[in-house]
């Protein structure tokens, strides 16, 4: 089914979704801490979503998980899988995946968004940015070895590896999303998320075409400019520039989505757009953020003349 989503030459409709951190922040319970599940399932489907994320608040178990989303006509839409591969085998990891792979392929979702979080900096408020894991060549072939092992796995499992590109971590630059994708198997797919490859220097739109054939899922984050650059220059920790408001919602800050969006067009790319944003609750009402990302979304798909799936 993958597959076909990827090569299929008739242009389909893409899905709209969005994260729940908004809401609130797994890595930071003191953010958001008090928002119920429900209400961030209310204000999700409330804002024009079709899909959710998963969270540390959403039930772990199918016959849980389903009702709820169906109470608030969402679909999960793939969720965060922190890995450490660097450390574990693949057996280990293996085990280690089972209960969300078997959550995630009861509720159907498309995909697991998968990254390496040994030796990340991205939730230490004392670690700038600057500090962040990097491996040596040895490494990096032993790592490409056993992600393309897992990637193997999950992809026979029905339920593909989307891999995440992150701030703090070993794979965060253009170059470090380029290397992985030429060294692993085919199986090892990619989430782009347009927010962490600018704030990493990379560029989207190149990412994009020259590797669409492994793009499988697309996190749609944007960049405060002027807090971007304060965090490279005054080199903060990871949580730190969240917090300054680094992050937010497609239409409030500095990305052009239209030139990426015709990409994907062009590509033929039917899977979700995914609205994520880190972003204090309290400063920033996630209802309302919500609203201004799928405002911008649906007007600049509309633009590029891409249709927007509806349940």
């Amino acid at each position: 089914m993958i597959k076909y989503i990827l090569t299929n030459k008739k242009f389909m409709s893409v899905k709209l979704g969005i994260a729940p951190i908004a809401w609130s922040n797994d890595d930071m319970p003191e953010l958001g801490g008090e928002t119920t599940l429900e209400q961030c399932l209310k204000e999700a489907n409330e804002a024009g979503y079709i899909g959710i994320e998963s969270g540390g608040k959403f039930p772990k178990k199918s016959s849980e998980l389903i009702p709820k989303l169906d109470q608030f006509n969402l679909k999960l839409c793939s969720g965060w899988y922190g890995a450490y591969l660097r450390k574990n085998s693949v057996e280990e990891e293996k085990k280690s995946i089972q209960e969300q792979l078997d959550l995630f392929k009861d509720c159907n979702a498309p995909c697991i968004v998968f990254a390496e979080v040994s030796g990340s900096i991205q939730g230490d408020p004392n670690r700038k940015l600057s500090t962040r894991p990097q491996m040596e060549k040895d490494e990096w072939q032993k790592f490409c070895e056993k992600i393309s092992e897992l990637g193997k796995y999950l992809e026979d499992e029905g339920m593909p590896l989307a891999y995440h590109h992150h701030m703090g971590t070993v794979i965060e630059t253009q170059k470090d999303t380029e290397r992985l994708i030429e060294n692993t198997h085919e199986s090892v797919k990619l989430t782009l998320d347009t927010g962490h490859m600018l704030f990493a220097k990379g560029d989207s739109k190149s990412i994009l075409q020259n590797y669409y054939e492994r793009i499988l899922h697309v996190h749609c984050k944007d960049i405060r400019k002027q807090v971007l650059e304060k965090s490279l220059k005054e080199d903060l920790s990871f949580r730190g520039a969240f917090l300054e408001g680094a992050f937010t919602v497609p239409g409030d800050g500095c990305i052009d989505y239209q030139p990426l969006f015709n990409v994907l067009k062009n590509n033929n790319y039917s899977g979700w757009l995914v609205v994520e944003a880190e972003q204090d609750p309290a400063k920033a009402n996630p209802l309302e953020y919500a609203k201004i990302g799928y405002k911008y979304l649906t007007d600049t798909l509309k633009k590029s003349e891409i249709e927007i799936y509806k349940n």
